[in-house]
């Protein structure tokens, strides 16, 4: 979710070849999220393995791995902490519109709609702790870290990436900007054809960078400002933003009047958001500090234990897989510089 810029900011279209041996701070929730939307059967039920536990989330994750590695990249993941008590009402508002969404989901299925079913499945997408679990058990065999942060996932991999331990953050979202992240890539983990299942159509998701600097200029913002237009146009800490004020008025706001409180025509409905609050979050969110993560090897037999052996993937599918990933990979000992220079 978090705030949507739109056209607002400078995008750059980008092919995952151009960012080919970089270090990126995935964001783990976000990742598991859309793999469990996307890969789903005709009906919208998940893939499973043959005791009938949830796969879609660890095949997405395994064979996007396989491709990234494969160009000499990078990753760390990094999951949510605790939420902070501010994003309480979206983490509701969410709850009550996945359950609208299963019951609309079983309507459907009863219906035969398949196309509705699917729609409705994927807006129903839970992620369970066991997931998680399962994720992080795949990412050791595979060497690569991860990171539990102790709050916002993206504020944690932001940090990462302006203290230069990452050359940036993968996320769907654009929180990351607004969290100080220099730069964010996007479609990094779902990167090529996509299937619209609201519009019954098929369209290419192609990766695109966004720099807190390019954003800063186009926008003619400071940091604080993009914070003010972030809490106008919605963030997780209040989901509904304010009403009327698209990103052409938001920023007509901040070039004239500069605050978010000096907007006169929003004294009265800035009584009810706690933007002081918002804005001390994004500036200084919980985060852990000179993180050093720390690259491995992959583990074919441990990879293929767990895939194969534990959730039923196909042998010839997973060997091929990892014969794809260069076997001369970086040591846990290596140095960061290395992958610098």
């Amino acid at each position: 979710m978090g705030v949507d810029f739109g056209d607002s900011i400078p995008r750059e279209k980008i092919r995952l070849e151009d960012i080919a041996g970089w270090k990126l701070a995935v964001d783990g929730y976000n990742t598991l999220y859309q793999f469990l939307a996307i890969i789903r059967g005709m009906d919208g039920g998940h893939l499973k393995d043959s005791q009938g536990r949830v796969t879609s989330h660890i095949s997405g994750l395994f064979y996007r791995n396989v491709n990234l590695l494969e160009l000499g990249m990078k990753l760390v993941y990094v999951f949510d902490g605790k939420p902070p008590e501010l994003k309480a009402e979206e983490i509701q508002r969410r709850s009550e519109q996945r359950r609208e969404a299963k019951d609309q989901y079983l309507r459907a299925l009863q219906a035969g709609d398949m196309p509705q079913a699917r729609k409705y499945a994927e807006a129903s997408t839970v992620l369970r702790r066991d997931m998680v679990s399962d994720a992080k058990e795949l990412l050791d065999a595979m060497g690569i870290p991860w990171v539990d942060a102790p709050s916002e996932g993206e504020a944690q991999a932001a940090l990462m990436a302006a203290e230069g331990t990452v050359n940036a953050v993968a996320s769907q979202d654009h929180d990351s900007v607004v969290f100080g992240a220099p730069v964010l890539v996007r479609n990094v983990t779902i990167s090529g054809k996509r299937r619209l299942p609201s519009k019954n159509i098929v369209i290419n998701v192609v990766p695109e960078r966004i720099t807190l600097a390019g954003t800063l200029s186009a926008t003619g913002l400071t940091r604080s400002q993009l914070i003010d237009f972030a809490i106008l146009l919605g963030t997780d800490f209040n989901p509904d933003g304010f009403e009327g004020v698209g990103p052409v008025t938001a920023l007509k706001y901040l070039k004239k009047y500069e605050r978010l409180e000096d907007i006169p025509d929003l004294r009265d409905k800035l009584a009810v958001v706690r933007y002081q609050e918002i804005r001390e979050f994004y500036l200084h969110a919980p985060a852990l500090k000179g993180v050093t993560p720390a690259w491995g090897s992959i583990d074919r037999q441990k990879v293929t234990s767990f895939l194969v052996g534990d959730h039923s993937f196909s042998r010839e599918r997973v060997e091929s897989a990892l014969n794809r990933v260069k076997t001369a990979q970086p040591s846990q000992t290596e140095s960061l510089e290395k992958w610098f220079s």
